[in-house]
């Protein structure tokens, strides 16, 4: 028998299901990086085929999480919750039994059209079955078993592709179905359907434009499956096409009565500069989380298990220093925390560019993470309080949609233009071994020794490049902060 979704016997049922489904979330997303050299062996994927394998997911779930909120409030939280997770599942099945690259791309890009409606949910309908003075500690048990699989998901995942081989890729997307199912059955039999806002009206072409925009880019930065940088007409002639339509868009946000982006928040210069820092930063961020494993397993030849070690530190760094840096953030202002925490990432990436070359991963990457998860550590918490903080009341929900939404389009980016940069220097630096049948982030055998010398050479002189732009656009992020957000020293 269900219950009402605010009634104290269906809370519980509630909060389980939004944590399980987070838990598909951030497993997903945070094992994928490490997975991508295994695709890529097991199904003979380009890089470009790779870079597509997270933008297929990043740029729907970018495009249309500011669509999925609002379908909560129009057609009823549990119902929209309940089909996102419905779609990702089903999805991840597909994922899972990819037998070609092109299937799972389309396969990664219909989960990220569920994950739209999935992700605002989880929190979403938490605030709504439980009361105001039971609100914090419900979403306390959520964020700690959040941060739980955070941390644990790379760590299992990177030991099970080492015991298993290539073909367990396939498990990351597999497990999704037992979660799924449980959520599901929690939310349909367990909780009844909340009370729909049926005035509420839906930017549906907002949310097509903004889609086809980032598709075009993303298409246009990327290509469509060659190991190289795409010819520079087809760059521009696809790249342009986004940029007319972004512009597009942004006409129809300024004039549409219902628009899935507020452009008057922008007015407020905390908010903007806010946005502004987070593009720049969870670009720098997704960028250098893509390529470094790639670098690590494709190139360097570690294992996923020992790459999974290596980047533990920044989840714990995340999970133990959120909340004290939100304390801080109240005492001295957001400004001077993500400008601090902003630096110390900018240093991070530019020790991982100047190490690159000693192929060092205990000695050399492992002090770099910890230095990334400290400064990221002081940014996170702030940079959510200068975004809630920069709006009113009634716009706090609408705000924290925009920042997230920007922070998975600046990694849907990162993973385009990097590529570029990626196949640019890489080709550039193989000298001797040009012609012959190495790309970035495959281990290649039968190589001479000095051919594989220069293959390693090219990959540490690609991830590099990508290690020095990162931590310029972390110093512009820093710069950003300082001169934008409040500061009470």
């Amino acid at each position: 028998m269900t219950q009402d979704i605010a009634s104290p016997q269906s809370r519980r049922f509630v909060l389980v299901a939004a944590i399980l489904a987070s838990s598909m979330g951030f497993i997903d997303g945070s094992v994928i990086s490490i997975a991508i050299p295994s695709i890529r062996a097991d199904l003979g994927a380009t890089l470009a085929d790779a870079q597509w394998v997270s933008n297929g997911y990043l740029l729907f779930l970018s495009a249309l999480i500011l669509l999925g909120g609002a379908a909560g409030d129009r057609f009823g939280l549990r119902n929209v919750f309940g089909l996102g997770i419905a779609v990702f599942v089903a999805a991840s099945i597909v994922c899972a039994l990819a037998p070609t690259p092109l299937v799972l791309v389309v396969a990664r890009a219909v989960q990220g059209i569920g994950a739209a409606f999935m992700v605002p949910g989880s929190l979403a309908i938490i605030a709504k079955a439980y009361p105001r003075d039971e609100r914090g500690r419900a979403i306390g048990i959520w964020a700690a078993a959040s941060s739980l699989t955070t941390i644990a998901g790379p760590i299992i995942g990177g030991f099970v592709l080492t015991a298993l081989g290539d073909w367990s890729w396939r498990l990351v997307f597999a497990i999704n179905l037992p979660l799924g199912l449980v959520a599901l059955a929690l939310l349909w039999f367990r909780v009844a359907p909340d009370r729909p806002e049926t005035g509420r009206k839906l930017d549906v072409v907002g949310a097509v434009l903004a889609t086809l925009a980032l598709m075009l880019i993303a298409y246009g930065l990327t290509g469509d499956g060659s190991e190289s940088v795409p010819p520079l007409s087809h760059t521009i002639l696809w790249c342009g096409a986004g940029l007319v339509l972004a512009a597009v868009f942004i006409f129809w946000e300024r004039r549409s009565p219902h628009p899935m982006l507020p452009l008057q928040l922008f007015a407020n210069i905390g908010f903007s500069g806010a946005n502004a820092l987070t593009f720049a930063l969870y670009f720098a961020l997704g960028g250098t989380m893509f390529y470094l494993p790639m670098t690590m397993i494709g190139g360097w030849g570690e294992s996923p298990a020992t790459v999974s070690l290596v980047l533990l530190p920044l989840g714990i760094s995340l999970t133990l220093l959120s909340s004290l840096s939100g304390k801080w953030a109240d005492r001295y202002g957001p400004g001077p925390l993500i400008a601090a925490g902003s630096l110390l990432v900018a240093a991070a990436f530019a020790l991982l560019g100047l190490t690159a070359p000693l192929q060092a991963v205990w000695s050399a990457v492992l002090p770099s993470i910890v230095l990334l998860g400290l400064g990221m550590g002081l940014v996170v918490s702030p940079l959510s309080t200068a975004v809630m903080t920069s709006v009113g009341d009634g716009d706090t929900g609408v705000a924290s949609g925009v920042n997230n939404a920007v922070a998975r389009v600046a990694g849907l980016v990162a993973v385009a233009l990097l590529g570029a940069v990626v196949a640019t220097v890489f080709e550039r630096n193989l000298g001797a071994a040009a012609e012959l049948p190495i790309f970035f982030g495959v281990v290649t055998e039968g190589l001479s020794v000095e051919e594989e010398g220069l293959r390693l050479a090219a990959s540490d002189a690609a991830f590099a490049a990508v290690a020095y732009i990162t931590a310029a656009l972390s110093v512009v992020s820093a710069a950003v902060a300082w001169l934008t957000l409040e500061r009470k020293l």
